[in-house]
């Protein structure tokens, strides 16, 4: 592949699909992922349990991170990723926030930002309510709830700690440490990368 673009992309699971548990769908969606074409996995975090939110909302989430290579652009590339939900039966009629059999988030891609620095500003700036009830109708990057979010953050740190958010200029771990000592609550990582074997 040529020109080829520095992607991350974040995948939860708490729900059993066909692959089974939300740690086999995590496994199976990454085989899958990089296997498909124009895109190649170069580096998988490990996975990690983390409670859901609002406590005892629904079981525990896997959570995981990877750094992709891609030549798709990045409406293609959400494309694929969708593609691959619905693979596992993902329902993205049930709401924002609900329980999952697998979510594949696109959280940057290079150093772009869609669809504009103001827009992002805004969307990052979203009051909490309003968080659970809207949902941009455009791909917005990078993904503008991924500074606050744990379950994004500490996996990534594990693959991309040196990552600088495009808009905000701070670094994963940077972002990871501002979110405090409650920031992983709950979050432990499962042993041994949950046994993925690429890249």
């Amino acid at each position: 592949m040529e020109n080829l673009s520095f992607g991350i992309v974040s995948l939860g699971a708490n729900l059993p699909s066909a692959a089974g548990d939300a740690v086999h769908s995590l496994r199976e969606a990454l085989d899958i992922l990089h296997g498909e074409p124009d895109i190649s996995i170069a580096a998988i975090s490990r996975i990690w349990r983390t409670p859901a939110v609002p406590a005892g909302s629904g079981p525990d989430y896997a959570n995981a991170a990877a750094v992709i290579r891609t030549a798709l652009a990045a409406r293609h590339l959400l494309d694929r990723l969708h593609g691959i939900e619905a693979r596992f039966g993902r329902d993205r009629s049930t709401g924002r926030w609900s329980a999952r059999v697998l979510d594949l988030d696109l959280i940057a891609l290079d150093d772009l930002i869609l669809p504009d620095a103001a827009a992002l500003r805004r969307w990052i700036g979203l009051d909490p309510a309003s968080q659970q009830t809207t949902a941009p109708d455009h791909l917005i990057l990078p993904h503008p709830r991924m500074q606050d979010r744990g379950f994004v953050l500490a996996p990534l740190a594990e693959i991309a700690p040196g990552w600088r958010h495009p808009l905000t200029d701070r670094t994963v771990s940077q972002m990871l440490a501002a979110l405090g000592p409650d920031g992983l609550s709950g979050m432990t990582p499962l042993p041994s990368g949950g046994g993925l074997s690429h890249p």
